[in-house]
């Protein structure tokens, strides 16, 4: 088992042995894959990011997949014999506002719909470090639970404290602690002062340069 994904190929007739709620759930079969469908596995959602389809000069058959858990980005090679049923899974992306803090929910809210749902910090993850009150973001929901909070690449955030910078350095080796509206700190360049609107990578927090009004 992998990453909570056992690993090998699949028999044409392991649907058989499925509980019957589980078969009543399978809508496609392997015939049918695509990148960006997403299957339901072992309890645990994965997005087909790879497939190819092989037919071998003995045997029957198969194809090979690149599947990414959608929860934790890990990436795992899974082979399906041909024409084999699957569960696949609908995972609805949609554009929410971010409202505010409720203990450790954070509260978005549908533009269309303008419902309001609760994100445990655990599933926002390290976005809370770059999210902002009235601040859009992407919800990824399945079945109505909350799967992962997605922001842009990169966001604008003000710098509201750094230590004085040394007037004329612009040396791209030296940096300091900076602390954004948000709270969180990232490491910025001496010459940098606060108050000041800086673009931040989301995904790992890096300084990616001043923005001037």
């Amino acid at each position: 088992m992998v990453g909570g994904l056992r690993t090998g190929v699949l028999s044409a007739g392991a649907e058989d042995t499925l509980p019957q709620d589980r078969k009543r759930r399978i809508v496609a079969t392997t015939n049918d894959l695509k990148n960006g469908t997403v299957l339901k596995i072992d309890g645990q959602l994965w997005t087909v990011i790879e497939f190819q389809h092989v037919k071998p000069g003995k045997g029957g058959a198969f194809v090979r997949t690149k599947l990414k858990n959608v929860l934790s980005g890990k990436v795992v090679d899974r082979t399906f014999n041909a024409g084999l049923k699957v569960e696949t899974a609908n995972v609805d992306k949609r554009d929410m506002q971010y409202l505010y803090k409720d203990g450790t929910d954070f509260v978005f809210m549908d533009t269309d719909t303008f419902d309001q749902l609760y994100i445990p910090e655990t599933t926002v993850g390290d976005v809370a470090h770059f999210l902002l009150e009235n601040q859009n973001a992407m919800v990824a929901t399945n079945e109505g639970a909350p799967l992962y909070v997605e922001l842009p690449p990169s966001v604008i955030l003000e710098v509201t404290y750094t230590e004085p910078g040394l007037q004329g350095d612009r040396s791209s080796a030296g940096t300091k602690p900076a602390t954004l509206e948000t709270g969180y700190e990232i490491q910025v360049p001496l010459f940098l002062e606060s108050n000041t609107k800086v673009k931040v990578d989301t995904r790992d927090g890096s300084y990616l340069g001043r923005v001037n009004d």
